[in-house]
């Protein structure tokens, strides 16, 4: 007996030592490869091949952080964004403000009901009165009053505005985006997220998007493809966002047996509700009516996984293949305890019924079910595939594993990695390098990357500063340019949506589009150089800047020399020449940020972001100016050439007129949009 337990004992230490080795193994192996990066034969020094680094795998830049990189080296830096294991130390006290943050997805569906839900609750713990809400409100006191009931009973309840959770989710990317180290983790993040979009305009899926986030996405960003693949596939977010959660075996398909069961079922509901002839128990009963008659085979999900997860446009598949894959991932569906109607966290399953319907082939994995009954059991073909009839659960694993792995798809997601990093039309010898590793390393975002960064072609005079920066791009990169500390993140956002990327509410699958041709137009362009100048000057509640402490207080000797100086500090290692001849003109004008507000006013023209418009308190709190850090100016015009007065160096935290005009005028330049 004592020899069986040390054997058994020993069997687990070796398996523990085999996993442990393993994922050693894994870190040890990318640590053990010794790239070159051939930027020499580029004709770039050392240093503007860390610029375009930065430029490339940072959301800009940091003062001083060319010369750390030159120092660390480039291919040893590179290797420790891959990993994305640096210390994160400052971001994570800066996150720990947001509870949502340590939420589940059901503590986050019972904190912040959506409106209706909110209503429907107050209406039957009797607090406002259904009548009157169908009825409308006569006048502008009674409405008052019914929103005051109803926060009231919001706060009573322990419950949170919905806005709430939105904002947090907004606001720590902002500050993620700002401060973390691990730069290309986050950077990849956005493009997952854009990749696999969901959107804040769908309410089925907008409580599930901050988990998304940071479980399914962030995790998983510079991991295995198909991995990443599978977890969007089974989150909540995306099966409500494309339907799957819905999408069951078509009544067609149903054998007798089958439909027999469906009719008992709702005859039995049907029987329960003639109990209760309340209003609100014989809507639910007309609800559930409407729903069983329109489930069925829902299509979405298994269109955009091949169209745009996976195989892409062109990727070979026919409709019929997407009929196919639809009725293999039936039942795929959410969690019936995070439903964003269990508001009240009432449990879907006794233990003895999960039991019982595990057997049945249930398959439970935190906030993912496969239901069983909804599956359609009959034979599929798909892209040549068989899966045989009276198949379940295995079948979409399978499906999304021959997704993952399919030549269309490391072509098509190699392409898009190679858009986002080089230029908006990578070459095919770029694409073919990239593909072939991310077949042979069986999807290894890793190594993809690696391969790119290790080509020629990444390093090419096409790819120096020929990306243009999104919105989101330039706010981040403009406050970590000049060493910003933010305070109040949800400003930016505000400024972002003005030129014209609102954050996590793109409603098309598609995500935004990464090409420059997207963001830029006239009217952009102005809100891009509004925004400069309202941050350079302090215009941004929450976001202090000491524009003298980039230049060790120093003061400039002239405007001429202020644009030299600081063009070089927010765009390192570049040809500033004409751009400083381009800019200089803008000098001369002490009405410019003023003009530059009235012209872009006069143009509402700028990049969709999904249709949505900004709120106009949002607008009004932009260009607020908080009662500290008022720039005054002096009236002056301190052109080029021009001596600085005491007067006019007067600022505060370091900044002053003059200077923030300059900065403005360089953020809002076509150079500085460049990456």
């Amino acid at each position: 007996m004592k020899k069986t337990i040390q054997l058994s004992f020993l069997v687990t230490l070796l398996l523990v030592a085999g996993l442990f080795f393993s994922s050693f193994g894994e870190k040890h192996t990318l640590a053990a490869q010794k790239p070159k990066f051939p930027y020499k034969k580029a004709g770039l020094t050392e240093r503007q091949a860390a610029a375009h680094l930065l430029s490339r795998f940072t959301y800009g830049p940091k003062p001083g952080q060319v010369d750390e990189v030159v120092q660390l080296g480039l291919e040893k830096w590179f290797l420790q964004q891959l990993t994305a294991e640096l210390p994160d130390q400052d971001l994570s006290k800066r996150l720990a403000e947001f509870p949502t943050l340590k939420m589940t997805n059901q503590q986050m569906v019972q904190t912040f009901p959506q409106g209706g839900q909110l209503v429907r609750m107050a209406v039957k713990d009797g607090v406002i009165e259904q009548d009157k809400v169908k009825a409308g409100f006569a006048d502008k006191d009674a409405k008052e009053e019914y929103r005051q009931k109803l926060g009231d009973y919001l706060k009573q309840k322990g419950y949170r505005p919905e806005g709430d959770l939105y904002k947090e989710l907004i606001s720590q990317k902002i500050l993620r985006a700002i401060y973390t180290q691990n730069q290309l983790q986050e950077i990849l993040t956005s493009f997952w997220f854009n990749h696999f979009n969901v959107s804040l305009t769908n309410k089925n899926c907008s409580p599930y998007i901050l988990s998304y986030e940071r479980d399914v996405i962030r995790p998983n960003a510079l991991g295995q493809f198909e991995k990443l693949l599978l977890a969007t596939a089974k989150s909540p977010a995306m099966l409500a966002y494309l339907d799957n959660f819905k999408s069951t075996v078509s009544a067609e398909s149903l054998n007798p047996s089958q439909k027999k069961v469906e009719q008992l079922k709702l005859r039995a509901l049907e029987e329960r509700q003639a109990k209760d002839t309340s209003a609100q128990n014989m809507q639910m009963l007309e609800m559930v009516k409407q729903a069983q008659k329109k489930q069925g085979l829902n299509e979405n999900y298994a269109r955009e996984i091949m169209e745009l997860h996976t195989l892409g446009v062109d990727g070979g598949y026919t409709q019929q293949d997407v009929t196919q894959a639809a009725r293999v991932l039936t039942g795929w569906t959410i969690n019936p305890a995070i439903d964003r109607y269990n508001v009240r966290g009432k449990n879907a399953y006794s233990p003895k019924r999960l039991e019982a319907m595990t057997k049945q082939g249930y398959v439970f994995e935190n906030d993912f079910v496969f239901a069983a009954n909804k599956h359609d059991k009959g034979r599929k073909v798909v892209l040549g595939k068989v899966f045989p009839a009276n198949g379940g659960y295995e079948e979409g694993l399978e499906l999304i594993k021959m997704l993952a792995h399919h030549p269309s798809t490391a072509k098509f997601i190699s392409r898009k990695l190679a858009i986002r990093f080089v230029n908006d039309n990578p070459p095919q010898s770029l694409i073919d390098k990239m593909a072939k590793t991310f077949t042979e390393k069986k999807g290894d975002i890793q190594q993809v990357l690696l391969t790119m960064v290790a080509s020629p072609e990444f390093w090419g005079k096409e790819a120096l500063r020929e990306k243009t920066k999104s919105p989101f791009e330039l706010a981040i990169s403009s406050v970590r340019s000049l060493n910003a500390e933010v305070k109040a993140p949800y400003q930016l956002y505000n400024w972002v949506s003005k030129m014209g990327e609102r954050m996590y509410y793109y409603q098309a699958p598609t995500g935004f589009p990464d090409k420059g041709t997207y963001w830029i137009n006239t009217g952009s362009l102005l809100n891009r150089m509004n925004f400069g100048l309202a941050l350079a000057s302090q215009r941004i509640p929450g976001v202090s800047i000491d524009l003298m402490a980039l230049n060790q207080h120093r003061e400039p000797e002239s405007a001429e020399a202020a644009l030299a100086t600081y063009s070089s500090y927010l765009m390192p290692e570049r040809d500033l020449q004409e751009t400083i001849k381009r800019l200089t003109p803008s000098l001369n004008d002490p009405n410019f940020s003023r003009k530059v507000d009235a012209a872009a006013n006069q143009h509402t023209s700028m990049a969709s972001a999904g249709g949505q418009e900004e709120e106009e308190e949002e607008n009004e709190a932009m260009m607020s100016t908080p009662r500290r850090g008022k720039v005054k100016s002096s009236g002056k015009n301190l052109g080029a050439g021009k001596a600085l007065s005491p007067k006019a160096l007067q600022a505060n935290n370091g900044n002053n007129t003059m200077l923030a005009q300059v900065v403005g005028i360089i953020i809002g330049s076509p150079e500085f949009q460049r990456r």
